[in-house]
């Protein structure tokens, strides 16, 4: 299974969450992580599974990651799975918003096919840190991942 992780990251902290994700997935297969601020998205040929994520940013998917999601071709992920994750405030969604939800919207309308729900992972202030045990969560997030995964794979 090859494997694309996505991510925009402006202090560092959704950058820990997709390595901790890649960590757990490398088990299935090679891996890519690539920061879009330093790497224009393109969608592999060969790619079985997308992860994409960012910070929340005034309720929404940052600017460079939107920039990036909107440049995608019509219809470019039809059959690939997809999982989205944020960082964001800790709080109610309702109040801090949660990028990986408009993330999962942009990627569905391009043909991806969601695997699980949304993630979001807490920071403790606007850069971060991360709040205590989200890498933990991160980790155990991916292993989910995987075992949904394994799951499609044997229908």
């Amino acid at each position: 299974m090859h494997t694309t992780i996505v991510y925009d990251s402006e202090y560092g902290n959704t950058h820990k969450v997709a390595e901790a994700i890649a960590a757990e997935l490398q088990d299935a297969g090679p891996v890519d992580v690539l920061n879009v601020r330093t790497t224009p998205l393109t969608v592999p040929a060969a790619l079985d599974f997308l992860v994409v994520g960012g910070p929340t940013q005034i309720h929404r998917v940052s600017a460079p990651l939107r920039a990036q999601l909107d440049a995608l071709p019509a219809h470019c992920l039809e059959g690939v799975r997809l999982a989205t994750f944020d960082t964001r405030a800790q709080g109610p969604r309702f109040l801090t918003g949660a990028a990986s939800h408009g993330i999962a919207r942009a990627l569905k309308k391009r043909g991806a096919k969601l695997v699980a729900a949304p993630e979001s992972f807490l920071v403790g202030a606007k850069e971060g840190p991360l709040a205590e045990g989200e890498l933990a969560r991160a980790h155990a997030w991916a292993k989910h991942l995987v075992a949904e995964l394994a799951t499609l794979a044997a229908v």
